[in-house]
């Protein structure tokens, strides 16, 4: 918060800027005006020369833009003081009454500044990029834009969502569409009465008839555990991220359909009650 000190500081300042403007006059003018001039040719070099080193350096377009925006802001603050130092406004005034308009713009703008820092990580980092299945900030969809406060979404169910970006920045980004290959894994059951080299070779059957499946990782299909009405089985196979969910939905459908053929019950929990007819027929006899 401002200080008493910060706010005499800056009326000390304002006064003196009004005393100025009363003591001015065209030489004065003139010289204001060929400090601007040199002021305005200085900043266009100097930010031209800083973007040509930031092309060079590869960063991002948005990156780009937000650097040389603020070396501009920046530049021109400078330039400012110089000015006012002409006409005799103490540096130090200026500076206090600087830090006082900064401090209440910082403060009145911290939610968009946070969300501005978190895009400038996202551009720099470059976790994903447009065309991406993501889910991130809560979110899954593919990216459509990123910007610097806002990432812009597309959602399965066709709906655009907007994130701040000081939300993304801050939790977990999973990037589906990160590498060329993804792993589908499908879970399945099946009666203890079928053998499972059965299994196996039914489910490998649909595997290595499916055209989308890729031989290389090679698929896997083993027995992954025992309970307490079927033998439980796990399938594993790897396909080109774009054909995930095709894979996926295929792969679902098509081994009901072979188990089918082959005989093969997906069986689920139940009870067998078995009753012992000579234990029973005992048991009647004593009643």
């Amino acid at each position: 918060m401002p200080t008493a000190v910060d706010t005499e500081t800056a009326q000390e300042t304002i006064g003196i800027i009004e005393q100025a403007v009363k003591d001015f006059s065209w030489q004065t003018a003139a010289v204001l005006v060929c400090l601007l001039v040199a002021c305005v040719v200085v900043i266009r070099i100097v930010v031209t020369l800083a973007d040509r080193a930031m092309t060079q350096a590869k960063l991002d377009r948005g990156v780009r833009t937000f650097l040389r925006s603020g070396l501009k802001v920046v530049l021109w603050l400078v330039a400012v003081c110089a000015l006012l130092g002409y006409l005799g406004v103490p540096m130090t005034s200026l500076v206090a009454l600087l830090s006082v308009l900064g401090l209440a713009v910082s403060l009145a703008i911290q939610g968009t500044l946070s969300n501005l820092a978190g895009g400038i990580m996202l551009l720099s980092a470059h976790p994903f990029s447009a065309g991406d299945f993501v889910e991130a900030g809560g979110v899954s969809g593919t990216v459509q834009e990123v910007g610097l406060v806002y990432t812009k979404l597309d959602t399965i169910d066709n709906k655009v969502v907007y994130i701040p970006n000081g939300e993304i920045s801050g939790k977990t980004i999973t990037n589906y569409s990160g590498n060329d290959k993804r792993r589908v894994e499908l879970k399945v059951t099946a009666s203890y009465n079928d053998a499972p080299e059965k299994v196996k070779k039914a489910m490998a059957g649909v595997v290595e008839s499916h055209p989308l499946v890729l031989p290389d990782p090679e698929p896997m299909i083993r027995v992954s555990g025992y309970a307490s009405s079927s033998i439980e089985y796990i399938l594993r196979v790897w396909c080109a991220t774009g054909d995930y969910w095709t894979v996926y939905f295929d792969l679902t459908e098509q081994i009901k359909t072979a188990f089918d053929a082959a005989g093969i019950e997906m069986t689920y929990d139940h009870l067998n009650v078995h009753i012992i007819g000579d234990a029973a027929q005992a048991k009647d006899e004593r009643r």
